[in-house]
């Protein structure tokens, strides 16, 4: 079986995110909606606006993101387009907060390890293909974030983010924390749910992980640790799972010395578990060439 490939340019600029993504010789059909993190109040890390304009007007994409499932300026459509607005995300490109209202878009995962169904935001339809933008760091629950966990509770709205965190149990948000699952359980949910994600657009795909402020915590915490290692590059691949694979071994790998933080984030919460979980699943490969550009 062939190997994905993985394309990986070190310096992190504006430019090279393009360069990323003209290397996979995709492109992307009809509407693109382009998947980012908005970043919660008072977070420093995520991307911002300005910094990834030129690769959404590039691919003449339209940013979309989902409201959340737990306390904080982004679990209503109220609070979240003023955060939206006070984060500029609607200032250099169309944005499009997908479950602004519902009902949500229903996906099933016929085959899922946990879940038989997803919930997304409903205007999730209204794309063509998708590009999925991360901002690969860690992650409290888990254990670190990148394509994969933007396409599962990224693309989730909040009642899909409740199911996916509860392994299935409830879609109400006011019951999430009183129904946390066995932690292998969440993290194949969120294997469950990239799948769907993955099956709606059909290969309409494509993914780019960017590598810096690499901190143990995601950028829906308000109070993020500051990064603990230095930045690592940028990756893009047609495949998820391969790209989040070969930001995991590029970390791994890493001489720097405040790696042991992040790998301890991502080993106390079994974080590969997921990588294994879509593999199986059938998302991806863990298999990958990595090809460096300059």
């Amino acid at each position: 079986m062939e190997k994905s490939k993985v394309y990986f340019i070190k310096e992190i600029t504006p430019e090279n995110i393009i360069k990323a993504y003209e290397a996979l010789g995709i492109k992307l059909p009809g509407k693109v909606a382009v998947k980012m993190h908005s970043g919660e109040k008072g977070n420093q890390n995520y991307l911002r606006a300005e910094f990834v304009k030129d690769v959404i007007n590039h691919v003449n994409g339209t940013v979309v993101e989902c409201n959340t499932a737990y306390e904080g300026a982004r679990n209503s459509t109220e609070k979240h387009r003023e955060l939206i607005k006070e984060h500029e995300w609607e200032k250099y490109f169309p944005f499009d907060l997908l479950d602004a209202e519902g009902p949500d878009m229903e996906l099933d995962v016929p085959n899922g390890k946990i879940l038989k169904k997803n919930y997304v935001g409903k205007d999730l339809a209204k794309y063509d293909s998708l590009l999925v933008l991360s901002h690969f760091k860690g992650h409290a629950m888990g254990g670190y974030g990148g394509a994969l966990k933007q396409l599962s509770i990224g693309c989730a709205s909040s009642a899909g983010k409740t199911l996916i965190h509860t392994a299935g149990k409830v879609s109400d948000q006011k019951e999430l924390w009183n129904n946390l699952p066995e932690q292998d359980h969440f993290l194949e949910a969120m294997a469950d749910a990239a799948l769907s994600v993955v099956n709606y657009f059909k290969g309409n795909a494509a993914y780019i992980n960017v590598m810096k402020n690499l901190s143990v915590d995601c950028d829906c915490d308000g109070n993020a640790s500051a990064p603990c290692m230095q930045d690592i590059g940028i990756l893009a691949s047609l495949d998820p799972v391969a790209v989040d694979q070969a930001c995991l071994d590029l970390v791994y790998n890493s001489t720097d010395p405040g790696k042991d933080k992040l790998i301890e984030r991502i080993e106390t919460r079994h974080g590969v578990h997921t990588v294994e979980a879509a593999t199986e699943l059938g998302v991806g490969s863990r298999e990958y060439e990595l090809i460096t550009i300059d």
